[in-house]
Order: C-alpha cells, then structure tokens, then sequence
C-alpha cells in the first residue's frame, strides 16, 4: 500500500508528538504483520526499507532462533545527528528492525526512535529532532508497503518519561548512558579501528559497523555467541507476547582511542524497562559475560 509523502510525514510527526504529549515512550513499535513465511516477508522488508532511503548495514538471527530476524539500518539523518554531537551519541548510529514469528504470524516491528533518541542524546535530542523525525517518516513509508499500519508502541506498559528517558537507570545506583564499560584503549583511533577490524574479520558475529573517520568514531553491532550469551539470556528476558526482537545485537563504541560498550545494566534495562528484579536476578552474571566477550574483540 502506498501513501504520499505528505501523509508519511504527518503520521511520523503524529506519532512523535503524541507520544511527547502524553509523556509516554515505548523502545518498540508494531509496525504491521504478515502471514507469509518468515523468510518470504524477509526480503520484502530488506527491499522496501533500502527502496525507502534506508541502509540495511547487518541481519541476523538473534540467539540462533529460527523464528526471529533483524535488519540493522542506518541512514544520513542518524548519521548527520551523531556527526552534530559526537561522542557516545555513536551508540545511536543504527536502528534496528527485528520480525518474530509468534502464533504463525510475523510480526514486524522497530526501534521507536523518540524512546532511544532521548536516551542517547539526553538533553541534546531536540538538536537532532528533526532528523528524528525524518528518519521515522522513511521507516513508516518502508513499513507501509508491507501490510496495514498498525504503529503500536510495546515494550513497557507504561512507557518512560522524556525526562526518565534522558536520565534512565533501571534503579538507584544503577549505571547510566554515560557510564560505559571500558574495554580497551590504543595508541590511536587508526590502531582501535585495525585491531578491532582484524579481530572481527572472520568473525560470524560480526553483524554491522558505521565509521565517522573525523569524528573518531566506529560503531560496531556483534552477536553475543556462546554458551553465556543470547541463546541463554534471551529466553530468560523476552517473554512478553511481542517479542523485543529487536534489542539485538549489542554494540561495541570507539571513541577517540578508547572501545566502550554501554553497560549491560543500563542497556539490557533500556531494552527491556519492565523486568522486575526477580527476573533480572536470573541473568546477573550477564553484563559481565557480555563485557569479557566484547572485550576479546579488542585484545
């Protein structure tokens, strides 16, 4: 189905300003459904969001499940944001488009830019809004040719404040955004940049990179494989009906001659706001797992 620009635009606008309305964000939104296989729909979706002005950079099977696929995207209005703060705001070089498989249905959904802007930019998101909302209108209209618009926010019952949002930790004494994990530091970005490249070359967890060679930035999205990472933490975490497929996969940031990675108890958390702490309890020991794996990509 295909609709106007005009009336793309609106509807990303209108989504973006009811949710700054109501005070109210979700990481994720429903965008439509399928009954077609998975792997039918699968390109259906990679073509239209490249045909839409979207850069598919990655894919993958998160936790090696059959019934789930994700689309990394990025695209000039994500990058001219990061290129006009810089620093860690790398972590928001890429959205991502996970489909899920659930009661023969396939349901397609993405990262709300509105949720994930403001917890990467924090009180600088209104310099990039508007890109924002670019880049919401590109998805829409990509989305739109695949089934009926359904732009149904998930992931939290309540949602986050735009204040929580710029802010966010899952609790008192928790890390926030900018309490990064670091990993390893180098002699200068080029060296982080090889070493890293070298590591992940042959890689299959390698999913995705984005560089910004003058702002000394490289983002890179790795599948956490083995037996301490998704095929053990993801069932334990996504058990809602929609699933967050599209959580995945984790990224590793350099900045400047450091490589960081958000830490696990703020970005697990972001990703997944409602988990109580029982449930957390049951993956403690995964933020460090995460950051011994991440960091072997940079040794």
């Amino acid at each position: 189905m295909k609709f106007s620009k005009t009336f793309l635009t609106i509807i990303a606008f209108f989504i973006i300003a009811n949710h700054a309305t109501a005070q109210n964000f979700k990481p994720y939104i429903l965008a439509t459904t399928s009954d077609e296989p998975l792997s039918e729909i699968s390109e259906v979706v990679k073509t239209t969001l490249t045909e839409s002005g979207l850069e598919v950079i990655g894919e993958y099977s998160p936790a090696n499940d059959s019934n789930r696929k994700v689309f990394v995207i990025t695209s000039a209005e994500l990058k001219n944001s990061v290129k006009t703060i810089g620093g860690l705001t790398g972590f928001a070089s890429a959205m991502r488009v996970g489909l899920t498989v659930e009661n023969d249905i396939v349901n397609i959904s993405y990262t709300n830019p509105i949720y994930w802007g403001n917890a990467y930019y924090g009180d600088n998101y209104n310099q990039v809004q508007s890109h924002y909302i670019s880049v919401t209108e590109k998805i829409c209209s990509a989305l739109s040719n695949v089934g009926e618009s359904l732009d149904l926010p998930f992931g939290s019952d309540e949602g986050l404040s735009e204040k929580s949002l710029r802010n966010y930790r899952y609790m008192f004494g928790m890390e926030k955004f900018d309490d990064v994990v670091k990993l390893n530091e180098f002699d200068s970005f080029e060296d982080a940049v090889s070493a890293i490249d070298g590591k992940l070359a042959n890689s299959e967890n390698f999913i995705y990179s984005v560089e910004f060679t003058d702002e000394k930035l490289k983002l890179y999205g790795i599948a956490i494989g083995g037996e301490k990472g998704e095929e053990r933490f993801l069932p334990i975490i996504d058990i809602s009906t929609l699933k967050h497929t599209a959580s995945l996969p984790y990224e590793l940031l350099i900045v400047d001659k450091k490589a960081v990675m958000l830490h696990g108890r703020y970005r697990i958390a972001l990703s997944f706001p409602d988990l109580t702490m029982m449930t957390f309890s049951k993956i403690m020991s995964t933020p460090g797992d995460i950051k011994e794996i991440l960091k072997g990509y940079t040794q």
